[in-house]
């Protein structure tokens, strides 16, 4: 107990850390303010604490039996067995209700409350007063959500087949009836939704980009110093040129005036790029980044083949539940696998060497939210074809912090369908083993037959009192019409993947000051950036 205490501990500390730099890495120095920066970092380790909540929940059901397939003692009580199952559960819930609370009421409020500090003129009460009213309209869906989860019915249009669908029903019933419970699945299952957009738009692109990006490097900062230079003397010959027209006395055509008006910006974004290249050069996590290119290259190898494992694995996946599941009215539900999934049969490969089976599904689940934050660390934030905010370094607005951490919330909802999708039956079962007991004919004819037990790996053909069903299944698969709609996204998350991977390797490389220098910075900015 101690030691679990102490491990929780220093996790929490680790993230916290990990949360802290990666914001103040991406924040503006200019626009920071301190209430946005603690939502930013409270939110970014909620996401990251919630990610971690499914490999303990596998681990879990896992650890109550022998690796022989009986129950520990501890376990041994199917009284004991439900009360841990039901701590778990409960873990899911008051985190999600925290997620709940922050989508709904924490971030909108504070990212009104800073779009109300623009005016100058505002006092602090006058500035709550208008963050809380643009803040009710949230609060309002989250109502209506928690209104409509109550009163859904969870039964399936009628013409199921009966077999399979019972087994549905008792999954339902498993994960209890209480109306509270289901109202925040129903929340959290909706908000699960626009987490399954996210993933098909940051992560997919993200689990390419970012492989891709170690592969290929960055250009040379040499040769981007010398292009800059030329680029700086080919503007300022074309300001001159303009200039020489008027040096009689004659005034500059409109469009000679707008012409020098645009080089001379040119000129000041081409100086600033100057000034950035040349620290970049004499810094020295430049030449360690240098030193280290053959270790990016493996890593950028490493992760572009798990990516096409992962996609490979998506696609069997969905392909099982096409051929075997009862169809779209029970939400494509399928109980065990029925093809060769490659990561699922890794995991179970990997289960009789403790604990590499569940250091995997942790790098799992933290390789989807790196690559999710990837992904919208190179894209920026969207709101369908519209780019609202960029995400660069010392750069970010408070707002687009603020955004990039609900998204990342809401990816996180929608991971634990992904690495279920992944190995449905390691997801479903961790590691648990059961015994079948089977005759055996004695050699000696007085001996009669001799009792056998054989152990199996958990699937859904074992007996319901032999195996624990994982809570994140069941959470999963409370409504089978939201079950319906990830599947669909599964396919379009391959999708996205497929073309995000195409563009990458379109893109050539990039700059070593990516995303330092903007035509839009000021001055100030870039004097603060740089010193």
């Amino acid at each position: 107990s101690s030691f679990s205490s102490v491990l929780t501990s220093y996790s929490l500390c680790i993230i916290l850390a990990f949360c802290w730099v990666y914001i103040r890495k991406f924040q503006s120095r200019q626009e920071s303010e301190v209430i946005s920066t603690i939502t930013a970092i409270c939110a970014l380790a909620i996401a990251l604490i919630t990610s971690a909540l499914l490999p303990v929940d596998i681990f879990l059901v896992s650890f109550m039996k022998y690796p022989n397939g009986t129950y520990k003692e501890w376990a041994a009580n199917n009284e004991t067995r439900g009360q841990i199952e039901d701590t778990v559960l409960y873990g899911y819930y008051t985190l999600y209700s925290i997620i709940l609370f922050c989508v709904f009421l924490w971030i909108p409020f504070v990212y009104f409350y800073y779009e109300e500090r623009d005016d100058d003129n505002m006092n602090k009460c006058l500035q709550v007063k208008n963050a809380l009213k643009y803040t009710i309209g949230f609060v309002i869906v989250c109502v209506v959500l928690l209104l409509i989860g109550t009163f859904v019915p969870l039964q399936a249009p009628p013409g199921q087949n009966s077999t399979q669908w019972e087994k549905v029903q008792y999954l339902f019933e498993e994960l209890g009836s209480s109306h509270g419970l289901r109202a925040l699945s129903f929340s959290i299952s909706s908000l699960t939704l626009i987490g399954m957009l996210a993933v098909i738009t940051y992560t997919a692109y993200g689990m390419s980009v970012l492989p891709l990006n170690l592969i290929k490097g960055t250009r040379s900062v040499v040769y981007e110093r010398l292009e800059n230079t030329e680029d700086i003397d080919d503007v300022e010959h074309q300001i001159e040129k303009l200039k020489s027209k008027c040096k009689d006395g004659r005034p500059l055509s409109s469009r000679d005036r707008h012409n020098l008006q645009e080089l001379e910006g040119k000129l000041q974004v081409l100086r600033r790029r100057g000034r950035h290249l040349e620290i970049a050069e004499r810094n020295c996590c430049t030449k360690v980044g240098s030193a280290l290119r053959p270790f990016k290259i493996l890593l950028g190898i490493l992760f572009i083949l798990v990516a096409l494992l992962f996609i490979v694995a998506l696609f069997i996946s969905n392909l099982d539940k096409a051929l075997h599941s009862a169809g779209i009215s029970s939400g494509f539900i399928i109980f065990g696998t029925n093809l060769t999934n490659p990561l699922n049969e890794l995991l179970l490969a990997l289960q009789p060497v403790f604990p590499l089976d569940y250091i995997l599904i942790t790098v799992i689940t933290m390789y989807f939210v790196l690559t999710s934050m990837a992904g919208i660390r190179n894209m920026g934030i969207w709101f369908f074809w519209i780019r609202l905010y960029k995400i660069r370094p010392k750069r970010t607005r408070p707002q687009a912090l603020l955004f990039l951490c609900m998204i990342l919330l809401l990816i996180v909802l929608h991971t634990s369908y992904m690495i279920y999708s992944l190995a449905p039956q390691y997801v479903m079962y961790g590691s648990q083993k059961y015994l079948v007991q089977s005759q055996m004919a004695s050699a000696a004819p007085t001996s009669g037959n001799a009792t056998i037990g054989t152990t199996r790996i958990c699937d859904a053909d074992a007996p319901e009192d032999q195996c624990t069903v994982t809570r994140s299944y069941l959470f999963l698969h409370k409504f089978w019409f939201f079950s319906t709609i990830y599947y669909f996204g599964n396919w379009a998350f391959i999708g996205a993947f497929l073309i995000g991977l195409v563009v990458s390797c379109c893109k050539g490389k990039k700059s070593v000051i990516e995303g330092e220098v903007e035509p839009d910075d000021s001055d100030i900015s870039d004097d603060e950036y740089v010193h």
